[in-house]
């Protein structure tokens, strides 16, 4: 691998000081092609957004792509470092991550078995983007996860015919440092070319303890001829990010708080604590390895043939390969639930024991997809699909056990659940945009998915009624047909107008079945979304309105019932539904200053919904739990309001920008009580850059951004556990207790950014 570099580096070099003009017209228009099948265009009547190479390029100082999507209407970022980097997530329309498609070169990325993606797993992704687009709503048809609110398609860097190098750094607040370097070939002997990058990232976080040591690489190589383009990609990242998942602590009684940022710092990190219930103490030991570990490699051979100008045809193949695991200190556990059995410890047998346990995933994905393009005249037609297997398996270690006697009950290292799991997804569809007249397009979109989705072997819960683990054995198939239909009518080069329904369904995901009560299995999701939208544009404003109405039949969320181990379950409730408004403004303010803006307006409801809380005995044994009938109520993390603001200015040498956004109150149940939820917050970046005029450089530019410019003390994220205690069988259950974790965001903040381009 180190002589491959060295020869590659080389390479570059060597085509860097040899560099001759080329012609680059046939390379970009088919490297154009290869993202025709699950992008949309301006006569496609959809919501959507697109960010460009310059928009990354500016924001790409260190922090995560969910944090670059904030630049687009309806989107939520959060991070649980509190600074972008590391575990970070999104949510768009109030749809979590789990529930949206998002693919790279037209290739799934979502995990086929939890449905979300880990960017920890992508580390400096960001730096091999070309541009991205994102669909609202079920958009277009795309191979992998059901597309259940909204489709991110990424598209990575074309390769430049010349040489070129780039060293880029950043380094700020909380000891972040960014180091990536790119080198690339350009043409070699005028059909191949070759590029890269590796990156390392470091962070100490915001929130005490959040380190993050994250190493990525890309690499491509292509041969191109007039009318054939083959690609081979690969990227990946090697992750180690200390926990942060369980948030900040606190808890009300009564909607009276009784531990909270008073008490402890707003920094404050539970995760790997050594001491039950001892928060107050200031040096209480905290597990030094109480980490997240993951190693994910992707591969993709893509092929593109342009047969004719009416005629392309698509294909790609595809294998990812991750392995990981995160280990944590657990307080006072029961052996029986580790298949440990007692030991005697200083003349006492041991039932309960502080332990060190290790969760193991060890998955390959791999298919092929396809799209044959056709457009000619008034049609413009896609046919196209895929085919997808994953196959992971599941397991635990116990590697320590406290005052453990060295007897043979125990083994460092061995397994106490292991479980397989298997996922066929396949698709094929057809979509078709027809030009009535010079105005009027009507857009037809169908697409059939298959799924077969297995696991079997014991989960890492112990089943309480049959003194066992968990067992799994779980075989669901699924078909599911998804129409779109719409049409699109431009009166004008400034005025246009559309509208479109679709269908969507998606699958439960692994830990819907493996948390389902013996009685009440997950079924599918349906979502039928319709959107109406008008946009204007002229030589110095543009503005648009999209009004959705997404209805779900059986969406599938927490209601606060467990099943018969004590797990949360996911339940299926038969109605609900998201509507809203989009608005989106563009100005030309003048030559040097321009302003972006957008707003949405929503209401996010569940009609009927009843609420499942823990019942607790006076000795806080589960007793059982109160059914309370609620009616209407808000869906959790889904803000009625959220809006975004961009100010760029461009003069000479010099460039900034302005972000702001403001996110309106959210629950973080699906209660709509006041008592539990996030409130509204307005964070505003600032970002300025200055290009130096240097002699043999392409760039040399120093950036400085500051994020929360005027110290918003705020939280993007929480989770809250709500009980009752029943203090004797005579009396009411009327003390209510929450349990919570927030995710504070870091306050003001800075980071500098060197970038030198060859």
């Amino acid at each position: 691998m180190k002589k491959v570099f060295i020869f590659w580096t080389a390479l570059a070099v060597s085509q860097l000081l040899s560099a001759q003009k080329q012609d680059t017209l046939k390379t970009i228009q088919i490297q154009e092609v290869q993202i025709i099948a699950n992008r949309v265009s301006d006569k496609t009547p959809l919501a959507y957004s697109n960010i460009d190479k310059e928009d990354i390029e500016r924001q790409n100082f260190v922090q995560d792509i969910p944090f670059l999507l904030t630049l687009t209407p309806s989107v939520v970022a959060t991070s649980d470092a509190g600074t972008g980097i590391g575990y970070t997530g999104f949510r768009i329309r109030g749809t979590d991550a789990n529930r949206i498609n998002i693919t790279t070169n037209g290739i799934p990325l979502n995990d086929s078995e939890s449905q979300g993606v880990f960017w920890v797993n992508m580390p400096d992704f960001t730096s091999s983007l070309e541009d991205l687009q994102i669909q609202r709503g079920v958009g277009t048809s795309t191979s992998g996860a059901a597309a259940f609110g909204a489709s991110i398609n990424m598209k990575t860097e074309n390769l430049p015919s010349k040489a070129y190098g780039e060293i880029n750094g950043t380094y700020g607040s909380f000891n972040t440092s960014k180091a990536t370097l790119k080198l690339g070939t350009g043409r070699i002997a005028d059909h191949w070319s070759f590029d890269g990058r590796l990156s390392s990232i470091t962070s100490d976080g915001y929130i005490d303890r959040t380190s993050a040591d994250l190493k990525s690489y890309f690499f491509q190589g292509e041969y191109f001829n007039h009318n054939t383009l083959v690609k081979f990609i690969t990227f990946g990242g090697l992750e180690k990010t200390y926990h942060a998942w369980d948030g900040v602590p606190m808890y009300k009684k009564n909607g009276v708080v009784s531990f909270d940022y008073a008490n402890i710092s707003r920094t404050f990190n539970p995760s790997g604590h050594m001491k039950e219930d001892d928060y107050s103490r200031p040096l209480s030991p905290f597990y030094d390895n109480q980490t997240d570990n993951y190693d994910q490699k992707h591969y993709q051979l893509i092929a593109t043939h342009i047969f004719n100008p009416s005629l392309q045809l698509n294909a790609a193949l595809h294998y990812t390969q991750g392995e990981g695991y995160y280990e944590e200190y657990k307080i006072g556990r029961k052996l029986i639930e580790y298949d440990l059995t007692p030991f005697t410890y200083d003349g006492a047998t041991i039932k309960e024991s502080d332990l060190v346990r290790q969760k193991w995933l060890a998955n390959d994905f791999y298919g092929g997809i396809f799209s044959l393009n056709y457009k000619k005249q008034k049609w413009d037609v896609i046919f196209g699909g895929g085919a997808n297997n994953y196959v992971c398996d599941h397991f635990g270690k116990i590697i320590w056990v406290k005052n453990y006697t060295g007897d043979d009950h125990f083994t460092p290292g061995q397994e106490y659940y292991r479980s397989d799991s298997r996922k066929t997804d396949a698709n094929i569809y057809l979509k078709a945009n027809y030009a009535l007249t010079g105005k009027l397009n009507i857009y037809g979109d169908v697409q059939y998915r298959f799924i077969d989705y297995k696991t079997k072997g014991t989960n890492d819960v112990w089943d309480k009624i049959n003194k066992t683990m968990q067992a799994l054995d779980i075989h669901e198939k699924f078909s599911f047909f998804n129409p779109k239909a719409g049409v699109f009518y431009r009166f004008n080069s400034q005025n246009d107008v559309y509208a479109s329904f679709a269908m969507a369904h998606r699958e439960p995901n692994r830990n819907n079945y493996t948390n389902a009560s013996s009685n009440e299995k997950p079924t599918y999701e349906t979502l039928f979304d319709y959107e109406l939208g008008y946009h204007f544009k002229s030589k110095r404003f543009a503005a648009g309105v999209n009004l959705y109405y997404m209805k779900y039949d059986n969406q599938l969320i927490l209601t606060g019932k467990i099943n018969e181990i004590g797990e949360p379950l996911t339940s299926n409730i038969p109605d609900s539904y998201r509507t809203g408004v989009e608005l989106t403004l563009a100005a030309k303010i003048c030559p040097w200053l321009k302003w972006n803006g957008n707003l949405t307006l929503s209401q996010n409801k569940i009609n009927d919904f009843t609420e499942y809380v823990d019942l607790f005995d006076e000795n806080w044994d589960l007793s059982g739990q109160v059914k309370n009938s609620l009616g209407d109520t808000q869906i959790a993390f889904s803000p009625n309001f959220i809006a975004g603001s961009m100010f760029s200015f461009d003069y000479k040498n010099w460039d900034a920008g302005l972000q702001s956004n403001f996110v309106g109150k959210q629950y973080i149940d699906n209660t709509g009580n006041d008592e539990r939820c996030l409130n509204p917050y307005f964070v505003n970046n600032l970002r300025l850059g200055y290009s130096f005029g240097v002699k043999n450089l392409k760039t040399l530019k120093l950036s400085v951004l500051v994020n929360n410019l005027f110290n918003e003390q705020y939280e993007s994220n929480a989770w809250v556990y709500s009980y009752y205690q029943q203090p004797n069988a005579s009396d009411s259950y009327t003390d209510r207790y929450a349990d919570y974790g927030y995710f504070p965001q870091a306050g003001t903040n800075v980071l500098v950014n060197l970038c030198v381009k060859f």
